[in-house]
């Protein structure tokens, strides 16, 4: 079971984090002007979502330097997350990385296959009906020895943050796989603990003029550790609650270091990562929400289940790739079970809940069946007023043409944005 478990953790790095462009099924190609088109489809359908929204919230963020504090509404954390209706990952952009990775800013951003990141990206996402974006960020790109971040990759990650924010967007912001340093914790806890500090001090200090449209998460989905303890094969609870406080301490670091920061800050709304972002994990008893005096806290789990149909692209011998989904009811009443759980120990609580990452692969599956997947995962979350943001690395929304490959698809979330909550 333990091999089982090293192997679905790589397969699942290769989709969540996108260690590869593996999602994307063709490059992302130029129009025949060589420029992003500056609107989306005239078929889009979305021309009457949240219009009134858009335009005070083009109004809210007019200031792009921020040398001042931005807006913060009387909001709840949960009014956020039901404004945020559905979202989209900027994948394998910002988090790519790797030593193999040679030059400066720009050959990072564009390391794992995807293009120069621009502001009609954003724009033509607006105009179809999304109303936010994740930005998954390797803070330790062209990082110094003392964790002091690259000046040059803070800035353009912060212009882009911008662009999105321009745009209409909410913005999350996050500290991604970044090489999988976060697994340290449980063997050398002071130094990482030294280094994830240093991030969050810099990255709050960078934006903490910000508006709230920018939402900071304290990582991605590495706060696990596996090392000691894991639900295939240990099952002592000694070491279970040790494992489940070391990412409840981490995640409570995280809330005071940004709220120590000042300005809009204390105020942020902010996502809080839970364990693995696995479901059945994070509403374990044994996964504590942290204490935050400023009252605004979300919380955030991934979904790829089942995997041998979201993830594994063939078979493995811990498991035989499936290429087809939603032939029977019970496909769909496991999405509903699963996020009811959600929705009892968190939503019901107090504590708004967002999908930070959700999909499935199209290599090897039935395209409808991909499809209707992911409708079927928007559409339960959105209903039960949590926010779903897509996984994507290019295999569904084209940046360059401004496009959705699967139109159909586009068409379907576009339904459910229109959908009232």
């Amino acid at each position: 079971m333990k091999r089982y478990l090293v192997i679905l953790a790589a397969i699942f790095m290769l989709l969540a984090v996108g260690c590869s462009d593996q999602n994307a099924d063709k490059p992302d190609e130029l129009p025949e002007s060589g420029t992003v088109s500056d609107t989306a489809s005239q078929d889009s359908g979305s021309d009457n979502v949240s219009v009134e929204n858009n335009e005070q919230h083009k109004e809210d963020v007019t200031d792009t330097l921020w040398s001042e504090p931005g807006i913060m509404r009387d909001m709840s954390s949960y009014d956020i997350v039901m404004d945020m209706g559905l979202g989209w990952n900027l994948g394998n952009t910002f988090d790519a990385c790797g030593d193999w990775i040679p030059g400066g800013v720009s050959t990072h951003e564009t390391a794992w296959g995807s293009p120069i990141t621009t502001r009609p990206m954003f724009e033509n996402l607006r105009d179809m009906g999304f109303r936010s974006v994740r930005i998954p960020v390797a803070w330790s790109n062209l990082m110094k020895e003392d964790y002091t971040i690259s000046t040059l990759w803070m800035d353009r990650v912060e212009e882009v943050v911008n662009y999105a924010l321009d745009s209409g967007l909410y913005v999350v912001l996050n500290l991604h796989w970044d090489g999988g340093w976060i697994a340290n914790f449980s063997t050398d806890f002071d130094e990482t603990m030294k280094k994830y500090t240093r991030i969050w001090e810099q990255v709050s200090e960078r934006f903490k003029n910000y508006p709230d449209y920018l939402i900071l998460e304290s990582m991605n989905e590495e706060g696990h550790f596996d090392d000691i303890w894991n639900r295939y094969s240990n099952y002592k609870e000694e070491d279970k609650i040790r494992a489940y406080d070391l990412l409840n301490e981490i995640n409570q670091t995280f809330v005071d270091i940004v709220r120590s920061s000042g300005s809009n800050n204390e105020q942020r709304h902010l996502l809080i990562a839970g364990y693995s972002t696995d479901i059945d994990l994070t509403v374990d008893p044994a996964f504590k929400m942290p204490e935050d005096p400023a009252g605004r806290l979300m919380i955030s789990v991934h979904y790829y289940t089942p995997s041998t149909f979201t993830i594994l692209e063939e078979d493995a011998d811990w498991g035989k790739a499936v290429s087809s989904w939603g032939t029977d009811e019970k496909d769909y009443q496991r999405i509903k079970d699963d996020f009811e759980k959600m929705k009892v120990r968190f939503h019901d609580q107090g504590y708004p809940v967002i999908v930070g990452e959700y999909g499935a692969t199209k290599v090897n599956k039935d395209q409808d069946s991909v499809r209707n997947y992911i409708t079927a995962v928007a559409k339960t979350v959105y209903e039960m007023d949590m926010c779903p943001m897509l996984w994507d690395a290019s295999a569904h929304y084209n940046r360059l043409l401004g496009t959705f490959r699967d139109e159909q698809l586009l068409k379907n979330l576009q339904e459910i944005m229109e959908t009232g909550r």
